[in-house]
């Protein structure tokens, strides 16, 4: 740490940024974004290591999951309650099916920029710069659009210090009450296979609550029984943004990024040498590293000597990404190695990205059936190895769209054009998300009769 500052990334190789034509107008977001409210605080960051540690222990299971780019337009009070009804529905199951903790970890309130595989992108002949997401240009393929703007910034903070407070609402204001188990259900959710299995297990946990309260124990006395902790997380991918909202904590003297509770660095960014790794050293966040195919485990043990040289717990989660046809190939070597070096780290299963496809009409998609795959993978891969697939990582949503093909409504790929409404990459609906939810579920069962 002593040659680390805010601003040392900067005289660091940087993948993945936008080149701003005007730096004099940057410069002045910037000045104007270090003055901001922190959108987190840093007792709420270390609660969540804590927790996270607990998982790496294999006591608790990891829920991380929202947007693949959370949007200006598509902002609003529904968009956000459906979501948390989605993560409160996935967690309530793989609670009453692993007997403990779920660690609730939206990707959300700052899910702005995205990672691109080419700078410019070309239709019918018009070659313009990528969108990298909305904190820096726009979607519309317009030349105008496309040029990074860093008023950008201040819209992306203002949207998500309104996500952060609707959230904490949600969470304390009695939306998470377990009494109200039944309203979590989405409407158009409840006539579904789905949906009746969902309804019996909160009828279920109606029944035990109504047993609880007879005992004595009641959402008056008891506070878990009300409320819940949901934290946020985005990859930390735009550094002006993120370095502008650093703090140090007043307590500890700590640097803290109070743009989101937990920060991850991507597969195009992890590079030992690199800007991304320069800053995220510095901060006392957990951090998460997107693992692939394509991970080095030499760079990646460098990499974690970086970012966690004391190898505390809660700090370090490896998001592995390999796609269901690789996983059994690439993983269990990456595992070994890092088991062997006693590296403390949470591993969690991003089975997104490494199953996208084009369909024969020209869709980006991912099939179900390859998501449920590699998570099936996971989980046995680590049972050979003796260890904790400790949690999963998703794109997401709460709204009833056709992106992902597959799952209990079986979505073909005609059926895409129905809703398919990403800004960016295909997302499991409500419906998809609450599926996989069960099946992670047998899993952790399994997981608890090994004891």
């Amino acid at each position: 740490m002593d040659n680390w500052s805010r601003t040392s990334w900067r005289d660091k190789p940087i993948k993945q940024q936008p080149l701003y034509p005007n730096k004099e107008k940057l410069k002045k977001v910037e000045t104007e974004l270090n003055k901001v409210p922190p959108l987190v605080f840093a007792g709420e960051v270390r609660n969540l290591t804590k927790s996270l540690a607990e998982v790496t222990k294999g006591k608790a299971f990891l829920l991380q999951g929202g947007d693949c780019a959370e949007s200006f337009a598509e902002f609003g009070a529904v968009n956000i309650r459906d979501m948390f009804k989605v993560i409160l529905q996935m967690a309530v199951v793989l609670t009453f099916a692993g007997g403990c903790p779920i660690v609730k970890v939206g990707r959300m309130g700052g899910q702005f920029a995205k990672p691109r595989s080419s700078d410019f992108e070309e239709i019918d002949g018009v070659k313009l710069p990528s969108y990298r997401g909305d904190i820096i240009n726009g979607i519309a393929f317009e030349e105008k659009a496309r040029i990074p703007e860093p008023k950008r910034m201040l819209k992306a903070y203002n949207q998500s210090a309104a996500t952060m407070n609707l959230l904490r609402a949600f969470a304390r204001g009695g939306l998470a009450d377990l009494r109200e188990v039944h309203k979590w259900n989405l409407g158009f959710m409840q006539n579904s296979m789905l949906g009746e299995r969902y309804e019996n297990l909160a009828e279920q946990i109606t029944q035990t609550l109504a047993f609880m309260e007879a005992c004595g124990i009641t959402s008056a006395n008891t506070p878990m029984l009300h409320e819940t902790e949901i934290y946020t997380s985005h990859e930390a991918l735009l550094l002006n943004y993120e370095e502008a909202l650093t703090r140090k904590d007043s307590l500890t003297g700590d640097w803290y990024d109070c743009s989101a509770h937990l920060l991850w660095i991507g597969d195009r960014t992890r590079g030992a040498n690199d800007a991304h790794v320069e800053f995220l050293r510095g901060v006392h966040n957990p951090i998460g590293i997107k693992a692939g195919p394509s991970t080095d485990v030499n760079e990646l043990l460098r990499v974690l000597e970086i970012l966690n040289p004391q190898n505390t717990q809660g700090r370090i989660n490896i998001i592995v990404r390999m796609g269901h046809d690789k996983i059994k190939s690439f993983f269990p070597p990456l595992l070994q190695a890092i088991k062997k070096e006693g590296r403390e780290v949470l591993w969690s299963i991003d089975p997104m990205h490494g199953n996208t496809i084009k369909t024969s009409n020209n869709y980006k998609t991912r099939a179900f059936d390859s998501i449920l795959s590699e998570v099936n993978s996971f989980f046995e891969i680590h049972q050979s190895e003796g260890t904790y697939a400790g949690g999963v990582h998703l794109e997401m949503t709460g709204q009833n769209v056709t992106e992902c093909v597959g799952g209990a409504k079986a979505i073909t790929e005609k059926g895409l054009e129905s809703r398919y409404e990403t800004m960016c990459d295909p997302r499991l609906n409500a419906d998809q998300a609450l599926e996989l939810a069960f099946l992670i579920a047998d899993n952790l069962k399994k997981r608890v009769k090994r004891g």
